[in-house]
């Protein structure tokens, strides 16, 4: 059977098989009195299904094995299959030789195809894309064949969504649609220009970025109009190679393929863009329906269709009616003609397409239309309604232009002037401070002062330069820890800056900035979000006249949105800050922070391995780019630890945070914040560690700063109360621990959802339990469980934490049923969380063991076996040999009962050499062990 017979016959057959056996009957009649031989043909092909109803259900030949996550496909390793089409597969990849860090997507030929046509058409594509240089196509960063002959297409990875997609969901107005459309016309236009016909336009190939950007993907079927055999196109056979809902007629036809047919495409998508529907209503979604009504059925305008849509969402009903009111007339005819069944009553090219939509946006007759004398009339009246009043608002138009070039030129002078004000009050405020006679270094305080009371004297006449700098000293208040004084400032700068009419935007931007980040640091944020989002949409305005500052102000507002918990807008704004940093400034410092950010929403978001590698790959980025002594490294290596602390890797969390601390004291010294938070931090590894004396001079060191500058009432007071309280209770010191863990809670309990909230009232119980007072301890268990499993899941590895100690406390008052059922959940959930190797999941292990051992008689063996594994764990992590010492204690425990107290006794003393020679100062579990040693005797 010829091509052009099975393609008259594959739609009829589509269409038979759909449906039931009264309805074929009745349309194989009417096809036999018009072709008896069709008719035959039709009927022979539905007995071969009938008779054969597993024919080709299983493939003839096993499928190769596809490409896998963290494959190397040339210098290049796999991450995730982003999609697969006709021709391949297209995977999210990172640069893996080390030459350089970069995202691509990976264009990979279908495995194990071996059919010509498709390795060729893979070729074409990566001479189609070498020649395309265009800000709105996807560009082509690499090509090569890997090592197992895997031809690959490295391709700019583009974070966006579909056209259509990002239009519903921002609920864009049509000028705003017709814009973002213009911008793929530009991108076909630049094809056609190089000879290339895309033939598969549609939304999912018309990405748009979050910076309202436009990018072409996916060249995989187009057609190079100078190569050779034009005529010819491979595809046609076997596998259709473009997508039927946005295909011209002419490809349904299998007819040689022109630019027109992208215009048609393009028609398509600018019919769902207005109309947010495809052009054809059909009864059935078949292929054969689809390629029927894409030859023979005339479009609807997309106005009607728009009106329609009013009955089936009244909600919408006055939004749709304004927008059909809109489209109504140019906009319709413009994609009525681009649908044109016939390609020469089409628009003739994009351009001329462009330009149609150009004239619509500027009020001018479009060429799509009947060029009548009214119609031309109409638009020339309603283009130049106003020019035509009176003349006399043409020289009323001529005074406006000559004041503003005059305003303009003012405005440059008084720039200028505001510049060379604030140089000059700089300079003589460090030359005023440079000739004082005052013995000693300068003190930075007194000379931010000085400035700002200089500021009020002598620019009270200049309330810009007055306003710059007041930003400028709230920065410097800022990076010194003296919070309140920055807010102070800023609030005077809010107030300089509202009484100013034209005040520059950038001043607006960086002062609102400023004032977030203090907010922020304040731990107020709701107050920095009320600030800041109002101003988000200029931002976006000024995205490229402002690109820094519009950076700034994302990666604020993204970092308040954060503490609000709002993870998803956070992500959004922080996206949008690194593509203004990596592709408008080329800021490696301002793009190592802000995947720093990222890194921190994983985090959040309980992707704690997401997060370890998303803040190594940042660190890497910024060693390799700017060195190893900038400020960002501190972050970066506080986070780190923070991680690993969290993952019970305190050797390699005392390694960052000793080197966070290190590198902020030489950069900074001793008074800086950074310095003090990671003393704070390398403090807390040092309880872990046993190190009680150091790490309660750190944090006592510490407390005065903090209240001093945040006041008693804010979250890194109690935080840091919480850890004295820690030390205090592993020093014995439980009246003052408790007091210290109560201060905390006092603060914290304005915010019963936070984690740390539920952290200290579960160190609080944790003191009253070691301190003999389990029955105190059971109710803030019992709330910390409630809190946590509303908050994170009933599964969560907290609430194992939770449930372990709860078995604890229970096994203390005699609750031995309830204790049971607490402790073995608390395995589940750690084991589950944390996975098998953790310290906390070893902790769970231990303590049902240790029940078992106590309530069982005789104990089952694998309890022995169980306390034996667990003493033999590795003795070099800090919190696993704390497990394997409680239970070595518990296995000689048991030999004290046999006669003359067996080999117990040794075994103690071996315990409690290692204890006394890697906890010196002792702490809760020397305690623990000297309680359980003294049962031996």
């Amino acid at each position: 059977m010829d091509a052009e017979r099975w393609q008259r016959l594959s739609p009829l057959l589509d269409a038979l098989i759909e449906l039931d056996a009264d309805a074929r009957r009745a349309r194989l009649d009417t096809l036999r009195e018009e072709d008896p031989a069709l008719a035959g043909e039709l009927e022979a092909l539905l007995a071969l299904e009938d008779e054969n109803e597993d024919f080709l259900a299983e493939p003839l030949v096993a499928p190769p094995p596809m490409a896998k996550p963290e494959t190397l496909i040339g210098p290049y390793k796999l991450d995730r299959l982003l999609g697969e089409g006709g021709m391949g597969q297209v995977w999210l990849a990172r640069r893996a030789d080390g030459l350089y860090q970069r995202r691509v997507a990976l264009k990979l030929l279908r495995p194990g195809l071996a059919d010509p046509n498709l390795r060729q058409r893979f070729t074409r594509e990566r001479q189609i894309l070498a020649r395309l240089g265009h800000p709105h196509i996807a560009r082509l960063l690499d090509a090569g064949i890997s090592t197992d002959n895997q031809p690959y297409l490295a391709l700019e990875y583009v974070e966006g969504e579909p056209i259509t997609d990002w239009c519903r969901g921002r609920d864009l107005n049509v000028e705003a649609r017709i814009k973002l459309f213009l911008q793929v016309c530009e991108a076909v236009s630049h094809a056609h220009a190089n000879l290339i016909v895309h033939r598969d336009l549609k939304p999912s190939n018309i990405m748009v970025t979050p910076l309202d950007e436009v990018r072409l993907l996916d060249f995989g079927i187009a057609k190079l109009l100078d190569g050779p055999e034009p005529g010819r196109d491979n595809t046609r056979t076997e596998v259709r190679a473009f997508t039927l809902h946005y295909a011209a007629p002419e490809q349904i036809r299998g007819e040689p393929v022109t630019t027109m047919t992208d215009v048609y495409s393009l028609g398509v998508v600018l019919y769902e863009l207005l109309a947010e529907t495809k052009p054809y209503r059909l009864k059935r979604q078949t292929d054969a329906e689809w390629e029927e009504a894409i030859l023979v059925a005339d479009p609807q305008k997309p106005s009607a269709t728009l009106l329609r849509e009013v009955d089936s969402d009244p909600s919408r009903m006055i939004a749709l009616r304004r927008r059909a009111k809109e489209i109504a007339g140019d906009l319709d005819n413009i994609a009525l003609k681009a649908l044109s069944k016939r390609p020469e009553h089409r628009y003739p090219s994009v351009e001329a397409m462009a330009l149609d939509l150009h004239r619509y946006l500027e009020g001018k007759p479009v060429l799509a239309r009947p060029q009548s004398m009214a119609y031309r009339s109409h638009k020339f009246l309603q283009r130049h309604r106003w020019a035509l009043a009176t003349a006399a608002l043409v020289l009323l138009v001529l005074t406006t232009a000559l004041v503003l070039v005059t305003w303009k030129a003012k405005q440059a002078m008084r720039e200028a002037s505001r510049a060379q004000a604030l140089q000059d009050f700089v300079t003589g405020l460090f030359e005023q401070a440079g000739g004082r006679d005052t013995p000693g270094p300068l003190d930075v305080r007194k000379l931010l002062e000085a400035g700002e009371q200089r500021g009020n004297r002598e620019l009270a006449r200049q309330p810009l330069a007055k306003a710059e700098l007041f930003g400028v000293i709230a920065r410097l208040r800022l990076g010194l820890g003296d919070y309140r004084d920055a807010e102070r400032l800023l609030k005077i700068q809010s107030v300089i800056i509202a009484g100013i009419e034209d005040a520059p935007d950038s001043l607006r931007l960086s002062s609102a900035t400023d004032f977030g980040r203090t907010m922020r640091l304040l731990d107020r944020s709701p107050e920095c979000v009320a600030r800041m989002k109002p101003l988000e949409s200029d931002a976006r305005g000024l995205q490229r006249s402002l690109p820094a500052q519009v950076a700034d102000f994302y990666s604020e507002l993204g970092r308040c949105q954060r503490q609000e918990n709002r993870l998803e807008v956070a992500r959004l704004l922080f996206q949008r800050s690194l593509e203004l940093r990596r592709n408008t400034l080329d800021d490696i410092a301002g793009v190592v922070e802000n995947l720093a950010d990222l890194a921190d929403l994983d985090s959040d978001d309980n992707k704690p391995e997401a997060a370890l590698q998303g803040f190594r790959n940042a660190l890497a980025q910024l060693q390799a780019s700017v060195g190893n002594r900038h400020p960002l490294a501190i972050d970066l290596q506080r986070r780190l630890c923070d991680l690993e602390r969290s993952a019970g890797q305190l050797v390699l969390a005392e390694r960052d945070c000793y080197d966070a601390l290190t590198l902020a004291l030489d950069l900074h010294g001793t008074e800086h914040p950074a310095s003090v938070d990671a003393r704070r931090q390398l403090a807390a590894i040092h309880v872990d560690l046993g190190r009680f004396r150091e790490a309660g001079a750190a944090f006592g060191e510490s407390h005065q700063w903090l209240i001093a500058r945040l006041g008693r009432n804010h979250e890194d007071v109690a935080r840091n109360d919480a850890s004295l309280g820690i030390v205090a209770w592993e020093q014995g010191q439980f009246d003052t621990a408790l007091r210290h863990l109560d201060r905390a809670l006092a603060v914290l309990r304005k915010d019963p959802t936070s984690s740390l909230y539920h952290g200290v009232l579960f160190n609080k119980a944790m003191v009253l339990h070691d301190a003999g007072r389990s029955r105190e301890a059971l109710p803030l268990l019992l709330q910390v469980r409630r809190l946590r499993a509303a908050q994170l899941g009933a599964n969560n590895r907290r609430v194992g934490d939770t449930e372990r100690m709860l078995g604890e406390v229970q096994t203390a008052l005699g609750q031995n049923e309830k204790a049971r059922a607490h402790l073995a959940t608390a395995v589940k959930l750690t084991r589950g969380g944390y996975g098998p190797s953790h310290p906390n999941t070893r902790r769970a292990e231990l303590s049902l063991a240790l029940f078992d051992l106590a309530h069982a008689d005789p104990p089952a063996p694998s309890v022995a076996n169980q306390l034996q594994a667990l003493s033999e764990l590795p003795k070099s992590d800090p919190e696993l040999r704390k497990v394997a010492w409680l239970a070595g204690t518990a296995i000689a425990l048991q030999r004290c009962k046999e006669p003359g107290f067996g080999e117990g006794p040794a075994l103690l003393d071996a315990i409690g050499a290692e204890i006394a020679a890697a906890l010196p100062e002792g702490g809760s579990l020397a305690r623990t062990f000297e309680r359980e040693r003294l049962r031996c005797r």
